[in-house]
């Protein structure tokens, strides 16, 4: 695919990095060739068909064209993140029996070099940027030079490159909310699938143009692996390599994309900051915002009334233009998937003018199961029919099972965990959920974090969690309540409301320094309450109590993908958690 889209393209532009302040592009040609010498390369010193080849970098233009290499090689890719402790990274390595290892800075190398030493396993380490690694028990090569002295044979490595759909393309590991990572196989036939999947998405019901991408969400990750890198290939797309999160906005309106994949978490935050930063400039600004989200929301429930049809011509003539600009003004679609999106925040951004589309997808199926898409009726609390050639079904206990050609061979080098969801080719995906009658999925929760309690009520977690989140005190939350009469929480309260709040009543310190503040804790509970009043009974939080610090990648207490690692917290507070209950 890589081969055939650098051949139509030629000279143009493929992929972007900012060198020295401004955005420089490397062609599709020049990409060809880089991929063609380095896979010669590869070849040329001890990697094999079949052999996995680690790869650890940041996002940027080597990790796309190291990864198309190692495939043109005829090895497999082993992405791992960036983030990855010293333990994640022997694991990987053991398990996978790398051969070789990329790693794209010598910061990155310090981390790795134990756990390379340490298992005794790859012969080969690349760096792409200079490494100073001392003696070293293995070759190690620097990838420039490597890219240099091999010929640019296009036309050989396209045609070594005759593998069959079904042959292993990558391992990616999951990062896992709970326990060692698995390494999902995936198949070169899964990752075409989901692009042809995806790709009539886009051009059904956006129609296909010149797609510009903005890749920011990690590469290791089986979500913007496809989504921000093969789903682009495939449609012949520029992808730009954002500077990072911290300059993200700023590269959106330098970059205009017109696709970008997101995670619910970035745009939960985005959506406080819009709100808050538009509530300070007060006057037309404010009202304007409540009115386009007032709007927003008619349109969404279908009760927009010809009366409203004045304030909505306000709305899309002053307001949106100014959102769109913000975004680039040429965003077809974002498209939000990797965790539960809470309903209200795609409605806010519907209500600002940007389409808002929920996925739905595993590691294990390439990623990308489903999405909603405008032809078949946008749902914020559901995730849209499933891709084309995909089959979804629910188990008799609610189950969301899958089959096609998206799904995974099984876990790399783990039968016992393959044999326990992969049944007569049906993938096992653990959520819970239902199918519409137009064939729209919708998630209600994960099957193993359902939590039922004493009554055997059954409690959505990230349902609550999700709506506790929307309130602008609290920014984090883990709610649990298993086999016990009603729900208790750990919460982080929101960095920036803490501050406002600690100045506003003459306090010093941030959230850790207020702990025992009855009045911090009285505002803090005005948040339960309000969250509550939307929740059943038996989901309401009766208790909670403030955690030590914020739930983070760097603390263990997130995976990479953002999700809560709920074994982690549960180890953590579960002792005070379960004090909550006494005297209840």
């Amino acid at each position: 695919m890589f081969f055939t889209r650098a051949a139509e393209k030629g000279d143009a532009p493929f992929l972007w990095a900012k060198r020295d302040g401004a955005w420089a592009p490397i062609t599709w040609r020049e990409a060809a060739e880089k991929v063609a010498r380095l896979a010669a390369a590869l070849t040329a010193i001890g990697v094999e068909r079949g052999d996995r080849v680690m790869l650890v970098s940041e996002n940027r233009p080597e990790w796309c064209l190291s990864d198309l290499a190692i495939m043109a090689a005829g090895a497999v890719t082993v992405p791992t993140y960036t983030t990855n402790t010293e333990r994640d990274h022997t694991h990987i390595i053991e398990n996978s029996g790398a051969k070789a290892v990329i790693v794209s800075t010598d910061k990155l190398a310090r981390t790795l070099m134990p756990a390379i030493l340490r298992s005794i396993q790859p012969q080969i380490l690349i760096g792409i940027d200079p490494v100073r690694l001392g003696q070293t028990p293995f070759d190690v090569y620097d990838w420039q030079t490597l890219i240099d002295t091999h010929p640019a044979n296009v036309a050989e490595a396209r045609a070594g490159a005759d593998f069959a759909r079904e042959d292993l393309a990558c391992i990616i590991y999951t990062s896992g909310t709970g326990g060692a990572p698995r390494g999902v196989m995936q198949h070169h036939g899964a990752i075409l699938h989901n692009v042809a999947g995806c790709s009539a998405v886009v051009a059904e019901d956006f129609g296909w143009g010149d797609e510009v991408f903005l890749s920011f969400l990690p590469l290791s990750h089986a979500y913007e692996h496809t989504g921000g890198q093969h789903f682009p290939i495939g449609m012949g797309g520029q992808i730009y390599y954002a500077e990072g999160i911290e300059k993200l906005a700023a590269n959106i309106e330098e970059v205009r994309p017109t696709i970008m994949f997101v995670v619910p978490r970035l745009f939960e935050v985005l959506r406080t900051r819009i709100s808050k930063a538009i509530e300070k400039q007060g006057g037309m600004s404010a009202r304007l915002l409540s009115a386009a989200l007032d709007i927003g929301t008619k349109r969404y429930t279908g009760t927009l009334r010809l009366a409203d049809r004045p304030k909505a011509l306000l709305v899309d003539a002053l307001f949106k233009p100014k959102i769109a600009k913000k975004f680039g003004g040429r965003i077809k679609a974002m498209i939000s998937g990797g965790a539960p999106l809470t309903p209200e925040v795609g409605v806010f951004f519907q209500s600002l003018g940007l389409t808002f589309l929920q996925g739905y997808g595993q590691t294990e199926a390439a990623p990308v199961i489903s999405c909603n898409r405008p032809s078949a009726g946008v749902t914020m609390d559901g995730v849209g029919p499933a891709l084309d050639n995909t089959e979804v079904r629910i188990a008799g206990d609610g189950e969301i099972l899958v089959k096609g050609e998206l799904v995974m061979h099984g876990y790399w080098r783990n039968p016992a965990e393959t044999a326990r969801v992969l049944h007569d080719d049906w993938l096992h995906t653990g959520d819970i959920g239902e199918i519409d009658d137009r064939g729209r999925i919708r998630i209600t929760d994960r099957k193993k974090d359902l939590i039922i309690n004493d009554k055997g009520d059954n409690v959505a977690p990230a349902k609550v969690e999700g709506m506790l989140t929307l309130q602008p005190e609290i920014a984090q939350a883990m709610i649990t309540g298993d086999r016990k009469p009603h729900m208790v929480a750990v919460l982080v309260p929101d960095a920036e409301w803490t501050q406002d709040w600690a100045r506003g009543n003459g306090v010093a310190g941030g959230y850790r320094g207020l702990v025992g503040n009855q009045d911090y804790r009285a505002a803090l509970q005005k948040a339960v309450d309000r969250t509550n009043r939307e929740l059943s009974v038996v989901e309401r939080v009766r208790r909670w109590i403030i955690a030590d610090e914020p739930f983070a990648i760097e603390n263990e207490q997130l995976t990479p993908s953002l999700k809560i690692r709920r074994h982690v917290l549960r180890q953590i507070y579960g002792e005070r958690l379960e004090g909550l209950y006494k005297g209840a």
